[in-house]
């Protein structure tokens, strides 16, 4: 049976670019169907976030469907893993569901960005959906070098984010882009997904159910 760890941000706000305070945290659609498709499949699901605190779902993503499923694991949400005592080697995959948590806390955590760059190297699956890549900006190496460039991958694009009005301290498309991956998107709002090797990148919320598919075709 495969094993995936399923890294959740901790952030329960951004500060926006003229320093306000907006609340946040992972998006709802994106960690049920992640945990729910990989789960139907058999798969080995474990949760994590920075420090094992429990993470807070993005009031704004909130349905009655995704609510009860969120119910239905609330004992794992309630005592996550820690990123810092995770084991590469006692999983196939990691998978980063967004929210604009990640850009909050993933995106510079090292414990994180230790995990991404041995998961990597092992040739191990690395899923990263909708914002979930900025987490993917904490994977630098010891060198300096960033982990992911000249990498083939998707994420939530900066005319999605413009289109959304939150006015984010930074794009991450961009910020990826700067640091020399390679963003390769599709039209706003449409499930998208990039497959670079062992890298699985979903666009935005509408492709958590493909991106989840896609991780579980590169475990097989």
């Amino acid at each position: 049976m495969s094993r995936v760890l399923v890294v959740v941000s901790a952030a329960d706000k951004l500060v926006l670019a003229d320093g306000s305070s907006h609340p946040t945290g992972f998006w709802a659609e994106e960690v049920v169907e992640s945990v729910r498709v990989l789960r139907d499949a058999g798969v080995r699901v474990d949760i994590a976030t920075p420090g094992g605190v429990r993470p807070t779902v993005d009031a704004v993503s909130l349905t009655e469907e995704f609510g009860a499923y969120l119910a239905s694991i609330d004992d794992e949400l309630a005592a996550p893993l820690r990123l810092a005592d995770v084991d590469v080697a006692d999983y196939d995959g990691v998978l980063l569901p967004g929210g604009h948590g990640p850009m909050a806390d993933l995106a510079s955590d090292a414990d994180l960005g230790r995990l991404l760059v041995a998961f990597d190297d092992a040739g191990k699956v690395v899923g990263a959906l909708c914002h979930g890549p900025a987490g993917l900006l904490s994977a630098v190496r010891e060198d300096g070098a960033f982990a992911f460039a000249g990498r083939r991958l998707t994420v939530f694009t900066d005319e999605e984010e413009r289109q959304g009005g939150l006015a984010v301290p930074y794009f991450v498309e961009a910020r990826l882009r700067e640091l020399g991956a390679v963003p390769q998107t599709g039209p706003a709002w449409s499930s998208t997904v990039v497959v670079d090797g062992n890298l699985v990148t979903g666009q935005n919320p509408q492709s958590s159910v493909d991106t989840a598919r896609r991780v579980l075709d590169a475990l097989s």
